[in-house]
């Protein structure tokens, strides 16, 4: 994982048209990991929200929690309409902030059982 602070804002999703959680870091690969490792309990481990479908970077914490408060005043479609601009598929984009796939992880884990 990379040391890289670097403020944003992410939507993960269970599936398509799934559950969502909004979330803020200063580190998103070492959150997202966080996330696919289990270290964190709560909403996304319960909903299994994994997958990096939206985020957006900022030049500061303040403007980045700023954003994470307007997303989750947004009504469930709008958040949908967004992810749905950017990642029409909602791939996980977790390779594009240098961390790795839940889908790789997943992968990997059932080849070596």
């Amino acid at each position: 994982m990379r040391d890289v602070f670097q403020p944003c804002i992410y939507i993960l999703a269970n599936h398509k048209g799934g559950t969502l959680y909004i979330g803020v870091s200063s580190n998103l690969a070492q959150r997202l990991w966080q996330h696919h490792s289990g270290v964190t309990k709560g909403f996304a481990a319960k909903y299994r929200t994994y997958r990096l479908v939206h985020f957006e970077l900022f030049g500061t914490m303040e403007l980045a929690i700023a954003r994470e408060k307007q997303l989750k005043n947004w009504h469930r479609q709008w958040k949908i309409n967004l992810i749905d601009a950017g990642n029409p598929e909602w791939r996980d984009l977790a390779f594009e902030v240098g961390a790795e796939s839940i889908g790789q992880t997943m992968d990997a884990e059932t080849s070596s059982a």
